[in-house]
């Protein structure tokens, strides 16, 4: 297998439990522990700044923060923070989120959100990479100097359709996917961000793959406990006119078909899962973000054998 790198999205009942899974994480040998912020739930930065010091060697990252909640400048805040505690392993992930979520819980006025991500990159970039921001745009304005020096703080960007992948292209440290099928991302993700890197005269950004990953053989039980966790996906616009892109057109119907489940989905034996592991690798993506789902009766045991499994995994990829 080629030289890449294995991740895996952290979940738990509170902080305590996010931070004890991290931890267990870096002990299997897993590469890169990332947290999802949404809603009003626990804030993944100020976790991460405790997981900063009760870990080694495991990198940290954000998939996603949203970024209407809070200026660019005050996220660069609570960075700095991280990357002094853990200097040279977190990774930035920010994206817009969805229009929904945004709108009823923080009552936002959600426009133009790959313009504001494009500002938010600009601002973000500008500051801890270079040092100092000085920007009036569209959506923001920043004027500030780092107190300390400059970060190689890497900031990614989510992305879902063809402009977001030409935005990442264009102007990000990496593009994050999240349930996109393993074909869509290779034939449509990649080489939108490849040539969007071109024309912008810049090397192309890596691709970190976020899936669904599923060691169970049985495949109604695993494809219902994807549907289960996942299930409100295909509801939203911005997912089902990927899904419809990537020639799935009964996510019109807003549902999870079989073949949908098991485009996105890496289920099956450790045979099969790994398999799938190593095709989407040979896709173009330089890091998998997996996201364990649990399935059958003994939803513990179950997500015990599919750690398992993706620590065996990591042991063999990376740098």
């Amino acid at each position: 297998m080629a030289q890449s790198r294995l991740g895996v999205h952290v979940t738990g009942p509170d902080s305590g439990a996010i931070l004890a899974g991290i931890k267990k994480a870096e002990e299997t040998g897993i590469q890169a522990a990332w947290l999802t912020t949404g809603g009003a739930g626990s804030d993944g930065l100020t976790i991460l700044a405790g997981a900063a010091v009760s870990t080694q060697r495991i990198l940290l990252g954000t998939s996603i923060i949203p970024t209407f909640p809070r200026h660019p400048l005050v996220m660069a805040q609570q960075v700095q923070v991280i990357h002094h505690l853990a200097p040279g392993r977190f990774r930035l992930g920010i994206g817009p989120s969805g229009r929904s979520g945004m709108e009823e819980t923080f009552g936002v006025d959600y426009r133009a959100p790959l313009g504001h991500v494009s500002e938010y990159l600009h601002i973000l970039k500008s500051f801890l990479q270079e040092g100092e921001v000085d920007f009036d745009g569209r959506y923001y304005q920043a004027h500030a100097k780092i107190s300390t020096s400059p970060m190689d703080v890497p900031v990614m960007a989510s992305a879902l359709g063809v402009k977001a992948y030409e935005l990442c292209g264009a102007g990000a440290d990496g593009a994050i996917s999240w349930v996109c099928p393993g074909r869509y991302l290779r034939d449509v993700g990649l080489p939108a961000m490849k040539r969007s890197a071109e024309n912008s005269g810049r090397p192309v950004p890596p691709l970190v793959a976020h899936v669904p990953v599923c060691v169970h053989e049985d495949p109604d039980e695993a494809r219902e406990s994807v549907r289960q966790q996942f299930g409100f996906f295909p509801r939203t616009p911005f997912y089902q006119r990927m899904f419809i892109a990537a020639g799935f057109p009964e996510a019109s119907q807003g549902t999870w078909s079989d073949e949908m489940v098991d485009a996105v989905a890496l289920w099956g034996d450790e045979a099969r899962v790994e398999e799938k592991l190593e095709e989407l690798f040979s896709f173009g993506a330089a890091e998998i973000l997996a996201s364990p789902v649990s399935a059958g009766g003994d939803r513990e045991a179950s997500f015990d054998r599919t750690m398992q499994l993706l620590a065996k995994v990591a042991r063999t990829v990376g740098p």
